[in-house]
């Protein structure tokens, strides 16, 4: 396989801080299944599936103009996807902010033909568990994560589980790019 005919397995991600994820591994501790490692727990925004190589620019464009949304999320609940076995953590709030944040990747996706298969209903989570039976119900203090980090991620299967690599990260909490830098790169691509 050439460079140019070479693709990748992506995502989008809210990438928790290392107090997020210990607060989240602390959780875990009581599931059955293939539990998450610590370096892979995290929030998709999109699963973007098999994506070739030559669309990175594009992808990481998009990554960079995401607008400065950084919601401030209260995990506060376990759930478990019967059909997948997956044991999960998430909100029973979701904050408005976070679906507005999913809403303009989507649209961005779309507006640069990036193909991939969109979630149907957006149903924020973070996957503590594969192959899991049903987690017992689980009393914790809700774990309050100021979700300022967006990443692009690659994703590689290996047996042993898989393998997640940040391929461009930004944080959340500032604009980068000021509209008549947006129109000068625009510009500068037709």
């Amino acid at each position: 396989m050439t460079a140019n005919s070479e693709s990748m397995r992506l995502f989008y991600a809210l990438w928790p801080d290392d107090e997020t994820r210990a607060a989240l591994q602390r959780i875990q501790q009581s599931m059955s299944g293939r539990l998450s490692a610590y370096a892979n727990l995290h929030l998709t925004l999109a699963f973007l599936g098999q994506q070739p190589a030559s669309a990175l620019p594009v992808l990481e464009d998009i990554l960079q103009r995401l607008p400065p949304l950084a919601p401030t999320l209260h995990v506060d609940r376990v759930g478990y996807f019967t059909r997948n076995r997956i044991a999960w953590a998430g909100m029973h709030d979701e904050p408005v902010t976070l679906h507005t944040l999913h809403d303009e990747l989507a649209q961005a996706l779309a507006e640069a033909g990036i193909r991939y298969t969109p979630d149907r209903t957006f149903r924020p989570h973070i996957t503590l568990a594969r192959d899991a039976s049903l987690p017992p119900d689980l009393v914790f203090d809700p774990i309050t994560w100021r979700a300022d980090q967006v990443v692009l991620v690659r994703s590689v299967t290996r047996p042993e589980g898989p393998i997640y690599t940040v391929v461009n990260a930004r944080p959340l909490d500032r604009q980068l790019w000021t509209s008549n830098e947006a129109e000068g790169n625009a510009a500068g691509r037709l």
